[in-house]
């Protein structure tokens, strides 16, 4: 499929496959995402897809009050952070200087399931517009000796958001 965006404001008339690909391309590839937000867009009309992602970041916050498990579910459709296979284009595009070999990404290992660990059921997400791996790292570390789970939650759903709205803005400016 294209790795494009359709006008938003077509997106209620797409076909469900299409309507899942433009998710997935500015999210990740996640069915419980689809099932919680397919409904939303057979409904409403968006004219901007910043006003998509704000309805799928309330939705996602919503989640945080009643459905943990579904929550978890969609935060971990992310890779994790250095990780060599990764299924979207976008994501192996964004972690490019956070993959690699040696001392380094082997912490970044550690570090990822440390904070598995510390946080079952979630994975760590954040925005890692271009920052380099260092301080990506001491971030992972103060967020897991924070030990707090349901702020990792918040962060994780704004870091996902985040990145959909940078997608949204490449992917637009991609077929200018």
């Amino acid at each position: 499929m294209s790795q494009t965006l359709p006008p938003p404001s077509t997106l209620p008339t797409l076909p469900t496959p299409q309507q899942t690909h433009t998710l997935d391309l500015l999210f990740e590839p996640s069915p419980p995402l689809h099932t919680l937000i397919l409904p939303l867009l057979l409904t409403q009309t968006f004219d901007s897809y910043p006003s998509l992602i704000e309805a799928i970041r309330s939705e996602l916050l919503s989640l945080t009050k009643t459905d943990t498990t579904t929550l978890s579910s969609i935060l971990c459709s992310h890779p994790r952070l250095g990780e060599k296979k990764v299924d979207s284009a976008q994501s192996a595009a964004e972690q490019k200087q956070l993959q690699g070999d040696g001392e380094e990404a082997e912490m970044l290992r550690a570090l990822n399931k440390e904070y598995e660990e510390r946080f079952p059921g979630l994975r760590y997400v954040v925005f890692v517009n271009g920052r380099p791996r260092p301080v990506i790292m001491q971030n992972m570390r103060e967020r897991i000796a924070r030990g707090d789970i349901e702020a990792e939650r918040l962060e994780a759903i704004h870091a996902m958001c985040d990145i959909a709205l940078d997608r949204a803005g490449k992917l637009q400016k991609s077929k200018m």
